[in-house]
Formats: C-alpha cells, structure tokens, sequence
C-alpha cells in the first residue's frame, strides 16, 4: 500500500489527510443498485469522523480522470480492535460507480481523506437523523457514536453526555431502495421509515415523520439530515419554524475533495446579513441550516 499526506497549503487549509491505493476487501449488495463497499485504509479509520467524507478513484483508468465523494458509513476494526478501513455506501448512477459495482476483494481503489468537518457533537436530548434516498449513509457511525457504541477519531472525541434519545427517519422511493436497514436494528435506535410509493413504512415523504413528531408535541432538540436538496431545504424550513437545530450535510459533486479547484461552493448567509461562498468540501459537507442559502 502506497501513502502520502494530501499537501493543501495552497488554499491556506492544514490536514492530515492521507492519499493511498488501498485493497477492496469485500463489496455487499445492500439494496437496489445500492452498494456498500469496504477498504483496507487503517490511517484513514483511525482519524475520520461521522459526517467526514473521502474521496475515491480507480487505479487502472483514468476514465472518469476524478474522484467521487463518499461518507463514511463506519470504520471496521481488526481482531486487536485497532481500526483497519472504511466502509461507504453508494448507488450506480453513472460511469464510475459503475465500475465500482464489479469490483471485488483483492481490486486496487485510490482513496484519500479524511476530509470536511463532519457533524458537531451530538447535544443531549432527542437527535433526530433525517435521511432521505442514500442520505442515510451517514448516519450509521452518528447513531453507532451517539449512543455510545463507538467513539472515532483520534484522539477519540468524547461525548460529555449521551443523548436520550436517537431517532432515524429514513426515506425512500420504495422498499427495494431502502439499504442497510439490518444495520440501522441496534439497541436503543427508533427507526422510523417512509416510501413515496407506501411500499414499506410511512406511504409519503420523509419530512412527514419530522412533521408528525412536531405535531405530536413530541419536536426533536436537534436534526442532522442528509438526502436531496429539495427535501433538506424542506426540512431546514421546517426546524427553522420551530427554533429547532438543524445541521444539513450537502452531496455536493466535488472534483478534488480539498479546497483547491474551488467547484463545490455553497452561498451561505454572511452575519453581517450579506452572503458568501464557502467549499462545501472544506467549510462543509455539514453545515448549519441556518447558514444556508438554497
């Protein structure tokens, strides 16, 4: 395995993230040409965050010439315990992932990351994760974290008190687009599901679970969502009407992960009332919803 620390100096930002050729080590189907892909990056695993990201490319072609961005899914550890590699989740939309769907144990991918800033802390109280189509990819390590099965970074961060409770709202267009959900049956979670077509779950859009939790005098203390950007605007719209927090992790397409070519900005309000652009792969891929400008 082949590594180098990713120098971005030129846009005045310090990282410690690491480019390096790591091994596949297994590839599962999780839901309709949804994917969950495992590497082998041990110094990736042991400083990246939830809500971080990384950036993938194949090895043997440079068609397509750039990375894709993915979020970490969790990190697996070795039989010591100490962290060995990543897991990320993504859908076949196009020419790259593709490919990645014919990859198998043994195939060389290029990755480098940790990269973004990752969610805050999660506060005491109700956490409530909204995700919607592979938005919840996310929000495995933020559930994993919040109550209290695993700690990630490193120094490890530590939560100076549990939330009481951790709830996931996850949307879908149907049944057979819902991925992971034996991941999500862990002790403690309240997953709760929608699909536009009323295959499984709630029959309507997932901002619908938000709504019912509000309406029920049940409101959530804070929010991370992640999904489309039309359902996120919905959902920052929602929390702001309610005074709740709301902290939105953009897809954004990016080309180089880092902050360098400066083709992933984001307009985001200014405190002076005026407005801005930030790299969503830098000051980003969380942002607060407030900050934001759709």
């Amino acid at each position: 395995m082949e590594s180098s620390a990713v120098n971005a100096s030129l846009c005045g930002l310090v990282t410690t993230a690491v480019q390096e050729v790591a091994q596949v080590v297994e590839q599962v189907q999780m839901a309709r040409d949804t994917f969950r892909m495992r590497l082998h990056s041990p110094e990736i695993a042991r400083q990246i965050l939830p809500g971080q990201f990384f950036m993938v490319r194949a090895t043997d072609t440079n068609d397509p010439l750039l990375g894709r961005p993915f979020a970490l899914y969790d990190i697996f550890e070795e039989e010591t315990g100490a962290p060995a590699g990543v897991d990320f989740g993504y859908i076949v939309v196009g020419k790259l992932t593709s490919r990645m769907a014919t990859w198998k144990a043994g195939d060389e991918a290029e990755i480098w990351g940790p990269l973004g800033n990752g969610f805050p802390i999660p506060r005491s109280g109700h956490l409530m994760m909204i995700a919607g189509g592979i938005g919840q990819t996310p929000f495995l390590a933020v559930a994993r974290e919040a109550l209290g099965f695993k700690r990630y970074g490193s120094p490890h961060r530590e939560l100076p008190e549990l939330p009481a409770k951790v709830t996931l709202c996850y949307g879908a267009r149907s049944a057979d687009y819902l991925a992971g959900l034996n991941d999500f049956c862990m002790q403690g979670l309240d997953l709760r599901i929608s699909t536009d077509d009323g295959s499984q779950g709630h029959h309507g859009f997932v901002t619908e679970l938000l709504k019912q939790a509000i309406d029920g005098g049940k409101p959530p203390d804070a929010v991370f969502c992640c999904g489309p950007e039309p359902m996120m605007e919905a959902v920052s719209e929602i929390t702001a009407a309610e005074d709740i927090p709301c902290w939105l992790s953009l897809e954004t397409p990016m080309a180089c992960g880092f902050g360098i070519c400066f083709s992933c900005v984001t307009k985001v309000r200014m405190d002076d009332g005026s407005w801005d652009y930030r790299r969503t792969c830098v000051e980003g891929p969380v942002f607060s919803a407030n900050q934001l400008i759709f």
